[in-house]
């Protein structure tokens, strides 16, 4: 019995071994079709998506942003049951703070605790501690006792919250806040007529070129009458906005968002081809709501914030708990230029991915044809060194290619088997 190779001489085999392709031109109008449908498609994505839609000719830079807010207008409340708040509101009083990065707060709705001060009172029996009691039994309100969610420090002793509840006495700002729920409706919901400047500067620092979004060719009349409207040519780029039209674009209702408050996105991108004028750099405004508001729980958004004053020699302080809507500006963007190296690099790997028509047609070719025995035949080639003796020894049949060059019509058949042709 023969023995086969050893290791040692397949490693060698392995190491002095050379593979090369083998060019076999195959006339066949089936797979001919194939190719061609194939490199028109990649032709196709070159053009259309990388160099037309994606720009693939030029060089991005990314944007660097500065933002800053203006607001005016004036409310009056739309209701006559609510004591204190019956008077005029103006941006002084509402924007809280007057001033915060990329962004603003507007006071829509509020619950007001006026002229609280150090003393001892009832405490709020919502806190979500059980605070009742009753002046036999305050095992509820241990003397000391400082619950985190409450307005104070327990006494030890039961008061009259009112005329029908008692809970623990607590030393602390009083009175507490009278109720939990905010008023509804809102009480500043005409804070919907309100409008605000938006002034955003961006560069981009690759290119040199910095652009604000009002613009120098602004009139000063036009600018200080216009209001941005989205399905207009030149007031969709103006640069106040009401707050309604903010949340109608979001697909939302001021009266709803008002009462509870929440939180909306100011989106402005900037989308610029520097190959063209500076003319054409513009923003583009969007908004959206950015909190949910169907949360079950912590619904809205709001804080609280004290106005302190001195009267008499004492301390006094009116507690406002503000609902409104926080406006977020968020700015992106980016500008592109031609630059020959993105471009010689995409028309590279583009010249690259044509290569897969071919090995896409070697698959047809090899595996899914009738005739994909016979051309894995011609395809693959096996070549020792003693076979150039025998090569030059051979007759070649004129007209045909031989080697690593073959031609093969559609119609030919294999006549080397004595069992017949392998395919039609």
């Amino acid at each position: 019995m023969a023995e086969g190779p050893s290791v040692c001489q397949r490693i060698v085999q392995v190491v002095f071994e050379y593979d090369t392709p083998r060019i076999v031109h195959i006339k066949n109008k089936k797979v001919g079709l194939i190719n061609r449908v194939i490199q028109l498609g990649i032709i196709g994505y070159i053009i259309g998506w990388v160099f037309v839609h994606k720009k693939g000719y030029q060089d991005f830079g990314d944007i660097v942003s500065s933002v800053s807010t203006k607001l005016k207008g004036v409310a009056y409340p739309n209701r006559t049951d609510i004591g204190d708040l019956d008077r005029v509101w103006d941006i002084a009083g509402l924007v809280v703070p007057p001033q915060q990065r990329d962004g603003f707060f507007i006071m829509t709705n509020m619950i007001i605790t006026p002229d609280q001060r150090t003393t001892t009172c009832a405490e709020a029996p919502w806190i979500g501690y059980n605070v009742s009691c009753t002046e036999t039994d305050t095992s509820n309100c241990p003397a000391g006792h400082v619950e985190l969610t409450g307005n104070g420090m327990f006494t030890g002793n039961c008061a009259n919250f009112s005329s029908e509840v008692q809970t623990c006495e607590i030393q602390g700002w009083c009175p507490v806040e009278q109720q939990d729920n905010p008023p509804s409706p809102a009480v500043l919901e005409n804070a919907k007529e309100f409008t605000v400047l938006l002034k955003n500067t961006i560069s981009f620092p690759l290119f040199n070129f910095t652009k604000r979004n009002i613009l120098d060719d602004y009139d000063p009349g036009y600018l200080k009458n216009c209001r941005f409207n989205n399905s207009d040519p030149v007031d969709k780029y103006c640069p106040i906005i009401k707050l309604d039209t903010m949340v109608k674009e979001a697909n939302q209702d001021f009266t709803a968002l008002a009462e509870q408050g929440g939180i909306m996105g100011i989106f402005i991108v900037w989308d610029c081809n520097l190959d063209l004028h500076s003319n054409h750099c513009l923003p583009h405004y969007t908004f959206r709501r950015i909190d949910r508001a169907d949360s079950r729980f912590s619904a809205g958004y709001n804080f609280r914030y004290a106005r302190y004053y001195r009267e008499n020699g004492t301390d006094y302080r009116t507690l406002i708990k503000a609902y409104g809507i926080r406006f977020d500006v968020v700015v992106s963007g980016r500008a592109g230029k031609f630059n020959i190296i993105p471009l010689t690099m995409n028309i590279g790997s583009g010249l690259a991915l044509l290569g897969v028509a071919t090995i896409l047609c070697d698959i047809v070719v090899l595996y899914l044809l009738k005739k994909r025995y016979f051309y894995q035949e011609k395809k693959y080639m096996m070549v020792d060194d003693d076979d150039d003796l025998k090569l030059f020894a051979k007759p070649k049949q004129p007209g045909k290619l031989s080697g690593k060059y073959e031609q093969l019509e559609e119609d030919q058949t294999i006549n080397q088997h004595s069992n017949g042709s392998y395919g039609s």
